[in-house]
């Protein structure tokens, strides 16, 4: 009788089978992993970008109104948000030439960062409300879908 100490070439193979397809889950699992990283960072990048130009507009009350795009814009900067340089210290800026730098860098910070973004400020008095939305993948469709993040204040 012939006593054999030791695995069969079958069990070594089955062993590697199992190992291979719990290696490709776990591949799979970190997919999935890095495309809902990326979706959890731009949601916070908008809710960052919102509350950021609500903190620019209680900074600015005299020209609160300025900040307003009436519709939503694509994030480019508008003609009259440009970058004003007598901002960076105090004197010599007013309200209405810190609304346009104000708008002007948050645009700019948006362009920067957000994919596909779409941004606006609408004004239904007294409150104010910033809509931020972007392009995120959808598991569901596999296509492009847009999110938003809206934030309401009164100042």
């Amino acid at each position: 009788m012939n006593n054999h100490n030791g695995f069969t070439l079958i069990e070594v193979l089955i062993a590697m089978l199992v190992l291979a397809v719990g290696l490709l889950g776990l591949a799979g699992l970190q997919a999935y992993s890095l495309r809902n990283t990326q979706s959890a960072y731009n949601r916070s990048l908008a809710t960052e970008l919102a509350y950021d130009l609500a903190d620019r507009m209680r900074a600015n009350l005299t020209e609160a109104q300025k900040y307003a795009t009436s519709a939503y814009i694509t994030i480019t900067p508008p003609s009259s948000a440009t970058a004003q340089a007598s901002c960076y210290s105090a004197p010599g800026c007013s309200g209405n030439i810190m609304a346009q730098n104000d708008l002007f860098e948050w645009n700019s910070a948006a362009i920067s960062s957000l994919p596909s973004g779409v941004v606006g400020v609408t004004v239904a008095a007294p409150i104010y409300t910033i809509t931020v939305s972007w392009n995120d993948w959808d598991d569901v469709t596999h296509d492009f879908k847009v999110i938003s993040f809206a934030t309401n204040f009164q100042l």
